[in-house]
């Protein structure tokens, strides 16, 4: 099959290089001409493990070739995916325009029968609002409405891990009330993957337009306040002397549970989960109903990524008995992306952290093993902020340190090593044990506990004495 996939963003690119690699003859479009020059060349303009690998090989195999002509792409291909952002308003509700905008084009390019797919996510009702733009294109062009196809085709990849989202999904859910439509999606899918009949049955999801697109902003919200749930079990944790990892563990083992997104940590960020909490809950009041578990949500994820300068205040009060405790301090952070695996660093918890350590006074030790680049381009005008390649290099010298990302690097550093010939290497420092906060409660603490202060989520341990 021919497919055009709109916008060369996150989702367009990993899916039309994945589609491509599947057998599928993919165009990719996008309006920065730099950027498909770029990807004509075979340089992946996202940091995604495996995927340039990937893009080469599908560009060499020719089943991919990205263009700015939108016009040519939609005429050659039976299926259009809309890939493009939806970025939020300053209410938080999503801003269509641009996906509207591809359905305007669309419309006016149409020469035959195709399907219009949204891949984006977008909210309730957004499937209607481009039917109603791509007919009036019709009108305007030909005096009648064309005969089209028009799909919810809702995305479910994980940054860090997205080539295994697409090559082997847990769901396909296909919302479309046009049993025409349903087919050429088939059709599609049939080519993508070798599934057998009851692998099909279990995998693809076919239902209304509106309830594909709600799948996708209930699934983000219900992860999102799971994690925000278990972050409001660890504080009550910290102040009850519960432990929330064994916490979790317990609570994992029921079936009805399950283990997934019970991990305490110092809150969630990304381009996902911020953005379709917001946007739920908008649609919410749109059609008059409160979210209320939603918001409560919300509400604990920005409580919890504050947390961790309030562990750095209390710590070093502890240590030096004194109220200012941060002004003047070199902080090391370990992790500035939201998560592992990715240099995306869209609402990350370091960047309330570093905001927070900014304003009272402290200087800043960076480290990350690729979104560096990206915590200078934040941080651009900021001073008494250091950035490093190297975890030793950059906590050498400093007052504490604060894991905010886990990423497995960190799991391989030599802490005792850092403890004994780092922190004090200048004898700026008097403190028996230096401090050490887990925002992920990654590492050991019964190991860290002997020669740190070590500080994680949710767990409460004696004073040193």
């Amino acid at each position: 099959m021919k497919v055009t996939i709109i916008g060369t963003g996150y989702v367009g690119l990993v899916t039309g290089v994945c589609f491509a690699n599947c057998g599928v003859d993919v165009i990719c479009v996008d309006n920065n001409e730099d950027k498909i020059n770029r990807l004509n060349n075979g340089e992946c303009i996202i940091y995604e493990p495996g995927l340039e690998n990937l893009l080469n090989i599908v560009i060499k195999n020719k089943k991919i070739r990205f263009t700015t002509d939108i016009r040519n792409a939609i005429e050659r291909s039976e299926i259009v995916f809309s890939a493009v952002g939806t970025p939020p308003n300053e209410d938080g509700s999503a801003d269509l325009k641009y996906v509207l905008a591809v359905a305007k084009t669309f419309g006016e390019c149409q020469n035959d029968y195709k399907v219009f797919v949204t891949k984006s996510t977008v909210p309730v009702g957004t499937a209607e609002k481009v039917r109603e733009v791509i007919s009036n294109e019709h009108i305007k062009r030909f005096g009648n409405i064309r005969d089209f196809g028009l799909c919810s085709n809702p995305e479910f990849l994980k940054e860090g891990c997205a080539i295994e989202d697409v090559l082997h999904p847990d769901r396909i859910v296909i919302g479309t009330n046009d049993e025409q439509a349903r087919r050429t999606m088939d059709k599609l899918y049939d080519e993508i993957y070798d599934f057998s009949d009851i692998e099909k049955q279990s995998k693809i999801i076919y239902c209304d337009i509106w309830s594909a697109e709600m799948i996708k902003y209930a699934s983000n919200a219900m992860l999102a306040t799971r994690i925000s749930f278990m972050n409001d079990i660890a504080r009550l944790c910290e102040k009850t002397g519960a432990n929330v990892d064994i916490v979790a563990q317990g609570m994992g083992l029921d079936k009805r549970i399950g283990p997934l997104f019970l991990k305490a940590g110092c809150g969630y960020g990304g381009s996902c989960f911020p953005k379709d909490v917001q946007a739920l809950i908008k649609t919410g009041e749109k059609y008059g109903v409160d979210m209320i578990v939603t918001k409560a949500a919300e509400k604990s994820n920005m409580i919890q990524k504050e947390t961790l300068f309030e562990k750095l205040s209390e710590a070093l009060y502890a240590n030096q008995g004194k109220t200012d405790s941060i002004k003047g301090k070199t902080i090391a952070i370990l992790g500035c992306a939201f998560k592992p695996n990715t240099d995306d660093m869209r609402e990350s918890p370091a960047i309330t952290l570093i905001e927070q350590l900014i304003s009272n006074g402290a200087n800043i030790n960076v480290h990350d093993p690729i979104a560096i680049d990206n915590c200078k381009h934040i941080f651009a005008n900021k001073k008494h902020i250091s950035y490093y390649t190297d975890v030793y290099d950059c906590c050498t010298n400093v007052d504490a340190i604060i894991l905010v990302t886990n990423w497995n690097e960190y799991n391989c550093v030599d802490w005792e090593d850092i403890r004994k010939n780092y922190i004090n290497i200048d004898g700026k420092h008097n403190y028996e044990y230096p401090i050490f906060i887990d925002g992920r409660n990654m590492l050991s603490e019964q190991k860290l506990w002997k020669t740190w202060m070590y500080i994680g989520v949710g767990k409460c341990f004696p004073a040193k004495q």
